[in-house]
């Protein structure tokens, strides 16, 4: 079935883009995808969700906004986003987030707040060029309700390839991941994912992790509540800054594997309406 927005109002796509610290890439990130939207003349919104940055990384995001929008803290008693009216094929939204919460917490802040039928989680840098959406859109298409990206599959093209140290925390993280979550995954950790709308608000209103292992929760929690997950090979270019510590965060990732493995497990979806 192709794919069409509910309505004029509400976008076809919303790419939700966590950031911290971005400074030096945001403004780039955001002209790329503009582009893209006037290429492609396919109605998208951009929520960057500003994860208590340090630099300027908001005040750039803000100059791409609206006249009458402004960043969000995480009050309850703010209300959503400003949806202002316009003829924009790609408006701008940011969150930002009162401190550093996590990347976790950041995507499922912007997940939660999207409008778009489909929604699409991709990092501040780009490392998946926005083009790689086209390679997702066929399989939602086909009825699948998350497809991810991939960097581990044999049409998977990474240029250039990942320094040895990452590759070794990639290989360690996969072993030890697939011995307890979401065995059939080469890659759970891609920044580059596209949800249904109703798949995203179901797993991401459940998920609770706020690190860098959140894409393992959402994914199980998907799986658990019966959504159809599709991995696909895609072209990835290693950016340069990467916060992830290589040895320390291969360590803390047992403990951390486990406890969400738990959790999956113990949670009653008795109330949930699982899909078949």
């Amino acid at each position: 079935m192709p794919l069409e927005s509910s309505s004029a109002a509400r976008p076809t796509f919303s790419i939700v883009i966590p950031a911290y610290n971005e400074a030096a890439r945001i403004r780039s990130t955001l002209e790329t995808i503009r582009d893209y939207a006037a290429r492609t003349h396919r109605p998208l919104e951009v929520i960057v969700v500003d994860d208590g940055s340090t630099d300027t990384t908001a005040d750039i995001v803000r100059q791409f906004l609206p006249a009458d929008a402004a960043g969000r803290t995480p009050s309850g008693s703010e209300g959503p986003l400003p949806r202002p009216e316009g003829r924009s094929t790609c408006p701008v939204h940011l969150l930002v987030n009162d401190r550093n919460r996590g990347k976790g917490f950041a995507v499922r802040r912007g997940m939660l707040e999207a409008r778009g039928d489909f929604i699409l989680m991709c990092d501040a840098d780009l490392s998946a060029p926005i083009d790689e959406l086209e390679k997702l859109r066929p399989w939602i298409e086909r009825g699948c309700d998350i497809v991810i990206g991939s960097r581990d599959l044999p049409d998977s093209v990474l240029d250039p390839p990942q320094p040895l140290a990452r590759r070794l925390m990639a290989w360690t993280f996969r072993a030890i991941r697939r011995r307890l979550l979401l065995p059939h995954i080469r890659d759970t950790q891609c920044g580059f994912k596209l949800f249904r709308c109703d798949a995203a608000r179901e797993t991401f209103s459940r998920a609770t992790e706020d690190g860098w292992l959140f894409d393992c929760e959402a994914l199980a929690l998907a799986e658990r509540l019966g959504y159809r997950i599709q991995e696909v090979g895609l072209r990835w270019r290693d950016m340069p800054g990467s916060r992830v510590h290589p040895l320390r965060e291969a360590l803390r990732a047992l403990p951390t594997l486990l406890r969400i493995r738990r959790r999956i497990r113990s949670v009653d979806y008795a109330n949930a309406e699982i899909r078949r």
